[in-house]
């Protein structure tokens, strides 16, 4: 069946930070120019999930009188924590003695979707076209191989691939410029890494896992402004991860933990981690007697300057987390992916008017802010692989001493799925039943989420070997993907002493964290039915 055309001047996949700066810029520097902006959520702001300690150094460049207008930034940060945890104390770090890159000085304490749902209303004043509940699910490609748009998902069919009564034909959207701005793991971004070979010489990516959480707490314990964070404790000295807690506004604090996806052990659950970090007394003692409201989790990309692939091919760009823009001793990516979005509709004017190639991408990211703040990042995460302490020294090392200027550049060695150890090698991990007071499980997790998926559509979580999970995956990992999926999507049950791997796809929250660990990269994650998915509030 012939599709619907809809003929821009550039089409942006994806209404997050990078995305909705992209198509703002575009309209300051032209504002006849034709722009729409696709995004996979019910509305904008639904699927986004961030701690979020905001740096405004994007936003002062591209809103500058943002403080003028009505806007979603509001709580300032007054006090920084920094806590190692043991098992039952802990120990605060001299904030004096923290990194620059970690101090937070006139940042916000903000809600990343409520940002991204203000950008939207910014980018609709200038006449950027915002269509939420529209997944870009396909490629389209010129004869010549570059890059001609992008085809909205067919709505309306059944798991067996029947159309159904309410089907719907998907739109294809073709632009001089298509800009992919899916964050982490984007799925039409990583087929255009691997078919336009962008990662050709770069590091292997790294990822990390992010579950997050809003509590309603006793206002004795908040302390509007306190941004605290903590490394350790429930983590082993190998394992890389640490917590947050962001006292925002309305006797609310954003609380969370982040687990790097390189970690070994196949019976590590991160949803677990973080509901036994909870129960830490130093964690404790704020959250009780309060409720948790909120619930979500994220994939993250962690890999900096060395595993960012060339963000430009023919027609197109790749901006934000799509790419990799996040600066992760920083723990901020949002600054980073706007000003890359910027960046990419400077680029864009110039090609559409005076027909330069795209590749001037690159020499205006590489004389950007953006990347000497990236350079000068590039040896953290890395230097992690040593184990936490040593870790730490160096980044003191490079961070304090150096201000990441070091001689050289620190290696990543394999990629996240390549870590996990055989589950007999590894020693087996017992996590406390919840009590469903500060601790809970993932069922009533998820619920908290609002996720909800059409019935009876194609699964999104395609098995390349249907075989394989227990074939393999069970024997030598335990099928970790039990235990990664911070929703319950994927469990191992027994029917008539026959094992089968079960795929509960309505459960996703669109983390992609299967999609990145999967030790032979067995799944695909791809986009489900228009409006499925998460539909998180202020997250």
């Amino acid at each position: 069946m012939t599709k619907e055309v809809m003929e821009y001047d550039v089409v942006v996949v994806g209404g997050g930070p990078s995305g909705l700066s992209t198509a703002i810029k575009l309209k300051q520097l032209n504002p006849e120019i034709n722009v729409c902006v696709l995004e996979k959520a019910s509305e904008i702001g639904a699927h986004i999930l961030s701690g979020n300690v905001f740096e405004t150094k994007a936003l002062d460049e591209l809103i500058p009188n943002w403080k003028e207008i009505n806007n979603p930034i509001k709580t300032k940060v007054t006090k920084e924590k920094f806590l190692f945890l043991g098992k039952n104390k802990s120990m605060s770090w001299p904030t004096w003695l923290l990194p620059k890159v970690q101090q937070n000085h006139n940042n916000y304490i903000i809600s990343l979707a409520n940002l991204c749902r203000w950008l939207a209303e910014q980018a609709e004043t200038l006449g950027v076209e915002i269509f939420p509940g529209f997944p870009a699910s396909e490629i389209i490609y010129n004869d010549d191989g570059s890059v001609k748009g992008v085809a909205t998902q067919d709505m309306g069919i059944d798991k067996a691939g029947n159309k159904k009564d309410n089907f719907e034909s998907g739109i294809e959207l073709h632009a001089k410029v298509t800009v992919f701005a899916e964050g982490c793991r984007g799925h039409l971004g990583k087929q255009l890494i691997k078919k336009f070979e962008l990662d050709k010489g770069k590091n292997p990516q790294q990822y990390g896992i992010g579950l997050k959480e809003i509590w309603e707490i006793d206002e004795n314990q908040h302390e509007e402004g306190l941004v605290m964070h903590t490394a350790g404790w429930p983590l082993d000295n190998n394992t890389y991860g640490g917590s947050f807690m962001y006292h925002a506004e309305n006797k609310q604090i954003f609380l969370g933990y982040v687990i790097g996806l390189d970690y070994k052990n196949p019976h590590l659950s991160p949803f677990d981690e973080f509901q036994r970090f909870k129960t830490h007394p130093a964690i404790k003692k704020y959250i009780e007697g309060g409720k948790r409201i909120s619930y979500g989790a994220r994939a993250l990309i962690e890999g900096g300057i060395q595993s960012l692939p060339k963000m430009y091919m023919p027609g197109a760009l790749l901006v934000g987390c799509d790419a990799g823009t996040l600066n992760m001793p920083k723990i901020k990516g949002s600054h980073t992916a706007m000003k890359s979005g910027m960046i990419a509709a400077e680029t864009i004017i110039d090609h559409i008017k005076d027909n330069k190639d795209l590749s001037i991408y690159e020499d205006k990211f590489k004389k950007s802010w953006v990347h000497k703040e990236l350079h000068e990042a590039r040896n953290v995460k890395p230097s992690f692989s040593w184990g936490l302490i040593l870790g730490i020294i160096f980044t003191g090392i490079d961070q304090i001493l150096f201000r990441g200027k070091l001689p050289f550049t620190l290696k990543h060695k394999h990629a996240d799925h390549e870590a996990l150890m055989s589950a007999d090698k590894m020693p087996k991990i017992s996590y406390p039943k919840p009590d469903n007071v500060i601790t809970f499980d993932k069922t009533s997790s998820v619920y908290l989420t609002g996720t909800n998926h059409t019935d009876n559509q194609p699964v999104h979580l395609q098995l390349k070997d249907p075989e394989l999970p227990i074939k393999y995956n069970l024997e030598k990992y335990d099928e970790a993907a039990q235990r990664y999926c911070p929703a319950g999507v994927y469990e191992v049950q027994t029917e008539n002493n026959i094992q089968k791997f079960v795929i509960n796809s309505q459960n996703c929250i669109h983390c992609k964290t299967c999609d990145i660990k999967e030790p032979s990269q067995n799944i695909n994650w791809v986009t489900p039915e228009g409006g499925g998915g998460p539909k998180y509030g202020n997250m």
